[in-house]
C-alpha cells in the first residue's frame, strides 16, 4: 500500500475534460454525419427518407454543439423569425413526406438564417490567396488556360 502512494505522486494529473464525454466532438460527427445524409439524399433524387434522417442528424449534431439553450436563442431571434420559420417549417415538410418542396423552403431559411455571416465567408475567400497553400494553388491554376 505505501509504495502504491508512494508512485502515485510521480504521475501525472489527467485533465478534468479527459473523464467527461465529448459531447462537442460527438455533436461535430452527428452534424457531419446529418449533412452527408442530406447531401445523399439529394443525389439520389430528393429521397424523403435519407433527407429526413439528414436533418435530424444535423439539428441534433448542432444541438451537440452549441448547446440546446444557444441553439434556441440563435433560431428564436426577434430578426430571425423569418428564416428559423422557414427552415424548421422545411424540415417539417421533409418529414411530411414533401422533400422537394421541403428543401426548397429549408435552404431559403438557411440563407436567411445565415445572411449576416455570408460576407465573413467571402471576405475570407477573397483573402484566401494570401494562405501559402492556396496561393500556390491559385498559381498553378492560372497558368493552366486550357479551353479544352
Amino acid at each position: 500500500m505505501g509504495e502504491s502512494s508512494k508512485y502515485s505522486k510521480l504521475l501525472p494529473k489527467a485533465h478534468p475534460t479527459t473523464i467527461s464525454l465529448p459531447i462537442s466532438e460527438i455533436g461535430v460527427g452527428t452534424t457531419g454525419f446529418g449533412i452527408f445524409f442530406i447531401l445523399f439524399g439529394i443525389l439520389l433524387y430528393f429521397d424523403s427518407v435519407l433527407l429526413a434522417f439528414g436533418n435530424l442528424l444535423f439539428l441534433t449534431g448542432l444541438s451537440l454543439i452549441i448547446g440546446l439553450r444557444k441553439m434556441f436563442f440563435f433560431f428564436f431571434q426577434r430578426h430571425k423569425l423569418k428564416g428559423t420559420s422557414f427552415f424548421l417549417g422545411g424540415v417539417i415538410i421533409v418529414l411530411l413526406r414533401w422533400p422537394l418542396l421541403g428543401m426548397f423552403l429549408e435552404i431559403y431559411g438557411f440563407f436567411n438564417l445565415f445572411k449576416a455571416f455570408f460576407p465573413v465567408a467571402f471576405g475570407f475567400l477573397g483573402n484566401a490567396s494570401n494562405i501559402p497553400f492556396f496561393s500556390a494553388l491559385f498559381r498553378k491554376l492560372q497558368g493552366t488556360s486550357s479551353m479544352v
